[in-house]
């Protein structure tokens, strides 16, 4: 993907994108996965030694990184976001009871099919995982106020494959294909709904995406602008 070919705007990186820091300005960043932060340290340290970038990780995350590095060589800006269902010193929300917790809440919306998912429009009261991190960027960009948000790398497949940044020998588990079909694809479909009733417009940059073309439209990157 030509990333040259990409007009000037904020750009949000999530886990290991920071593989593309020669190609890519990132202006935030989000990394959730505990696992990622302890397997991948060079890569997390790019991230916080960088004073150009916003970084919305859990406290548990805040917690490594400053074990890792100390709290004097955090150079980024930090934002603690929680887990909606996981929240420090609360009672866990165990899936099925979404409803009984955030039921009457007006920015939560919760997927009428499927009670254990849900979508928050203010991330202040924690934000809802489904499997991926995407699913937390989403969330973060549209309480930010984006309007327009393009996503590159959302394929959804060839789960056995290394990412782009690894190689058979360094490459972590990925379980996203136990949970596809339950969860992360029904939640997609939800954040889709959700976010056109906000007037918000998601692209998927990834043609051969698994996620079909009715929950984000798949375009190509010379038609972004």
């Amino acid at each position: 993907m030509d990333f040259s070919r990409i007009p000037a705007m904020p750009i949000m990186g999530v886990n290991g994108a920071y593989a593309l820091k020669d190609k890519i300005d990132f202006q935030f960043y989000v990394i959730v996965d505990m696992t990622f932060i302890d397997k991948k340290l060079e890569m997390v340290k790019g991230v916080i030694f960088n004073p150009a970038i916003t970084l919305f990780t859990t406290l548990h995350g805040v917690v490594k990184i400053i074990n890792a590095f100390t709290s004097s060589k955090i150079q980024c800006k930090v934002v603690i976001i929680e887990d909606a269902c996981y929240k420090i010193y609360q009672r866990k929300v165990i899936p099925g009871q979404i409803w009984d917790t955030y039921g009457n809440a007006r920015e939560v919306s919760i997927c009428p099919e499927h009670k254990h998912i849900a979508f928050n429009n203010d991330i202040r009261s924690g934000i809802f995982d489904a499997g991926t991190v995407v699913y937390w960027a989403l969330q973060i960009v549209a309480f930010m106020g984006f309007q327009t948000v393009y996503v590159a790398g959302l394929d959804m497949n060839n789960f056995a494959q290394p990412r782009f940044y690894e190689n058979e020998k360094n490459k972590l588990p990925c379980f996203l294909d136990e949970k596809f079909t339950n969860l992360i694809e029904p939640a997609f479909r939800h954040a889709s709904i959700v976010l056109k009733k906000k007037g918000i417009t998601v692209k998927n940059l990834s043609k051969h995406s698994a996620l079909g073309n009715d929950i984000f439209e798949k375009v190509d990157i010379y038609d972004v602008h």
